[in-house]
């Protein structure tokens, strides 16, 4: 059975974006430690055909079980990254439509189709100083030394902002908890959109 929701326009939704390393798994952890509880922020759950880290706040699939879901239609948002497939659940769209602010780890790549399918979202970069952004790539020791080479070359790569797409950005070269608190007030402002 294939149920499709009618995508919201994204008014309280958040796109957030950055390099790999730049701590966005990290932002959300400690984000959802300072929600009260009855405040309507909710953190998608990202798909992605490699195990997840302990770090990561997402599900892990076969290609066999993403390939199956996308036909299903399951995937609000999905693109493909350094030979790993990603997803964003259309449940995003039910908890949009009950008001909630809900923020989506993207990919800064694929920032313009996320945009036309929610217009009216908030993009969120969150950025890193070069030399810190190495450092916490070879500290998590999920990649080899040439495959840090090539994040952090990406990682300084243009990408593309719609038109009339908000842009904000999130510094996170000190104490992440600060990072966190700027993102939480970005959500909780979405709340009165």
């Amino acid at each position: 059975m294939n149920v499709s929701y009618a995508p919201a326009d994204g008014t309280r939704l958040i796109y957030l974006m950055g390099a790999s390393g730049s701590g966005k798994d990290t932002l959300l952890r400690l984000l959802r430690t300072h929600l009260r509880g009855d405040e309507p922020v909710l953190v998608a759950h990202r798909y992605i055909t490699r195990e997840s880290g302990d770090s990561e706040d997402s599900l892990s699939l076969t290609e066999d079980e993403f390939g199956r879901r996308a036909a299903l239609g399951c995937f609000a948002l999905r693109w493909s990254s350094h030979g790993l497939h990603y997803g964003i659940g259309v449940e995003i769209d039910a908890w949009l439509a009950c008001g909630a602010a809900v923020i989506i780890n993207g990919s800064r790549a694929h920032l313009p189709q996320a945009h036309a399918r929610y217009p009216a979202l908030t993009a969120v970069e969150v950025t890193v100083a070069p030399a810190l952004l190495a450092r916490r790539l070879a500290g998590r020791g999920r990649e080899n030394a040439q495959q840090i080479a090539q994040r952090l070359a990406r990682a300084t790569q243009a990408y593309t902002v719609p038109p009339r797409c908000r842009l904000l950005r999130v510094n996170n070269d000190a104490a992440p908890e600060s990072a966190a608190a700027e993102l939480l007030d970005i959500a909780r402002g979405k709340l009165a959109a």
